[in-house]
């Protein structure tokens, strides 16, 4: 039996009997899964060392403390690269990410059977790989460096930008576009003074945005080669230099507050 509110609409009803044994089902199928996935990562542990981590742990941040301060001479270098590789890279996405967006978004494209379905498939090839596996596809075609990284955080930010803005084009108010057509404007002219002054906000949000995840992404390319402060992190953790590691960390946690801090006064002022 439903109850009623004071409105006559109903705010609950009592399950019957096959919705309860369907409820019940879900959960018990839900919680078999679980157990199962739990016994297989289980026999691929290595219990002894999960138990022994936490005196591991102590016995690193030991060595760890005091950071080598000196080392700072040779962070500044690779940090710059860092900023270059998300700054640069973030740049590139941007020139590549804004006539992909256009050629996806329903409103803008010239073929929704032909050149639409590319579109989104760019899209989503380039958003599905991590920017570590680009790094490391790149590392192996043009060599290492800080090129290889910048190229690799272009190549997957273009998914991430392109999508944010052919939602946001095809999100636009459609009056002021059909008042610039109306005039006798050019296809390159309706885009130019009917589309772009509606998405520039989005534009200007979403590359801030981008850009402060690229900067932390930057910052572990050099784990697999492709420059910045991520390869001297790895060389100070082969050498097991857990002094300058400690630093290194310190230097990649401020960098990424300070972006953090410009990402949103930035995006504070736009909006």
């Amino acid at each position: 039996m439903p109850i009623l509110d004071s409105a006559g609409q109903k705010t609950w009803q009592l399950r019957n009997r096959n919705e309860q044994l369907v409820r019940w089902a879900g959960w018990l199928v839900g919680v078999a899964i679980f157990m199962w996935c739990w016994q297989r990562i289980s026999e691929a542990t290595t219990w002894a060392f999960v138990w022994d981590a936490p005196r591991i742990a102590a016995d690193m941040a030991s060595r760890s403390w005091p950071p080598r301060w000196s080392y700072m001479e040779t962070l500044w270098a690779p940090l710059w690269d860092t900023l270059n590789i998300a700054t640069i890279g973030t740049m590139l996405a941007l020139v590549m990410a804004v006539p992909v967006a256009f050629l996806a978004a329903r409103n803008t494209t010239p073929s929704a059977v032909f050149v639409r379905p590319i579109a989104l498939l760019i899209i989503v090839s380039t958003r599905s790989i991590n920017s570590l596996i680009w790094a490391l596809l790149l590392v192996s075609i043009i060599g290492p460096g800080v090129l290889a990284g910048l190229i690799a955080i272009a190549l997957r930010s273009i998914g991430f930008c392109a999508k944010l803005l052919y939602e946001a084009i095809e999100e636009i108010d459609t009056t002021q576009v059909e008042a610039i057509t109306a005039t006798g404007a050019s296809r390159w002219q309706v885009m130019a003074y009917g589309i772009m002054p509606q998405i520039m906000p989005a534009f200007a949000g979403v590359a801030v945005f981008r850009w402060d995840i690229n900067l932390r992404e930057s910052t572990v390319l050099g784990l697999v080669g492709a420059g910045g402060i991520g390869l001297q992190l790895q060389s100070s953790l082969n050498v097991l230099a857990w002094p300058q590691v400690a630093l290194i960390l310190i230097v990649i946690l401020v960098a990424v507050v300070v972006s953090e801090w410009v990402s949103a006064k930035v995006r504070g002022a736009i909006i």
